[in-house]
């Protein structure tokens, strides 16, 4: 299902509570601004965000011959979405499985969704290094996979297990295309000054040490945070957030 997408690429921290969802949903959202074709596979199952970040609750997945029909966002289907989401009848309902099930999912997900014609396929992952992602691994095997954005926040108790991912990444040799600082800083919805109310740089000085790129720094802008299912490079484009997917969007794709 997979041999029709250009682009590969995963998601990653080491650190929940990081903003991954996000990232990942405003970044699919930017790719389709640029006119590419993108598919989003949130394999968080037991936190599926994805399709409340979209604004895709209430939607379903379809049966066709072939298997799975995503959720489209848009009539033209510039950004497909699968998430276990869509299979929850409750959004109450909790995913209480063991390591198998949750790797026989991951699986289904990425072989039985029949994603069409994609530039890019972003692939959402929970925090860690455990079944979803070695299950990713094993199922990714014969197509090639662009690599990982990796996403921190700057305070030292998350670089330091965002820094287990990236040896995660070297060790199952997952190329490392760049790591995000995210929630540096806050900006003022009055006036949009900057304020760093946590630490600033972690995100930076762990990308030095590491020796992997470093692809820019995202604040907290309550702005965006209201953007649900809205690309802020297209609602805000003004915005540090904007600049900084632009610039994300840019680096990945040339």
């Amino acid at each position: 299902m997979l041999e029709s997408v250009k682009h590969v690429i995963l998601i990653l921290s080491g650190k929940g509570g990081v903003g991954k969802s996000t990232v990942s949903t405003q970044l699919a959202l930017t790719l389709k601004e640029k006119d590419f074709k993108v598919g989003l596979l949130d394999i968080d199952l037991c936190g599926p965000s994805i399709p409340y970040l979209l604004q895709l609750e209430g939607k379903d997945v379809h049966q066709a011959d072939g298997g799975w029909v995503p959720v489209y966002t848009d009539n033209d289907q510039k950004l497909a979405v699968m998430s276990i989401g869509f299979l929850l009848n409750n959004r109450n309902n909790a995913i209480v499985w063991r390591g198998p099930k949750k790797t026989a999912m991951v699986r289904q997900f990425l072989t039985d969704v029949c994603w069409g014609d994609l530039d890019y396929l972003l692939i959402d992952t929970p925090p860690g290094t455990s079944d979803e992602h070695i299950s990713v691994m094993e199922s990714l095997r014969g197509i090639k996979c662009d690599g990982a954005i990796i996403v921190t926040t700057p305070q030292q108790v998350s670089t330091e297990d965002v820094r287990k991912e990236i040896t995660f990444c070297k060790k199952t040799g997952i190329p490392v295309l760049g790591l995000i600082e995210n929630m540096s800083g806050f900006v003022c919805p009055s006036c949009t000054e900057c304020t760093n109310i946590f630490s600033k740089g972690g995100g930076e000085a762990l990308a030095e040490l590491a020796q992997v790129p470093f692809l820019g720094v995202l604040p907290i802008d309550p702005r965006v945070g209201t953007l649900l299912g809205k690309a802020c490079v297209k609602e805000l484009p003004d915005s540090p957030s904007a600049k900084t997917f632009n610039e994300i969007a840019q680096k990945i794709t040339t």
